[in-house]
């Protein structure tokens, strides 16, 4: 699994699922919607801590900045293929 999500990314899932559960604790969310909250809450946080999400593959997005050298290299690879 190659990390598709940025640092960023990562925290505001983190901040999300905190907020989940402060509604729950607090009883501003009850029944179905809790369960529903709670379950994506604890997807937020898995995919924040291993960094990697799944739906970020099949959509083809990252929020992960590239490394410099690597997006060098892309570019000079791009520079050959044209000429």
């Amino acid at each position: 699994m190659k990390q598709n999500m940025g640092a960023i990314d990562r925290v505001i899932r983190v901040i999300l699922a905190i907020v989940v559960l402060v509604l729950y604790l607090t009883g501003a969310i009850t029944g179905t919607a809790a369960i529903i909250l709670g379950i994506i809450a604890v997807i937020f946080v898995l995919t924040s801590l291993v960094g990697f999400c799944p739906l970020y593959v099949i959509f083809n997005i990252s929020t992960k900045k590239a490394k410099k050298k690597a997006a060098k290299k892309t570019k000079k690879k791009t520079a050959k293929k044209k000429k």
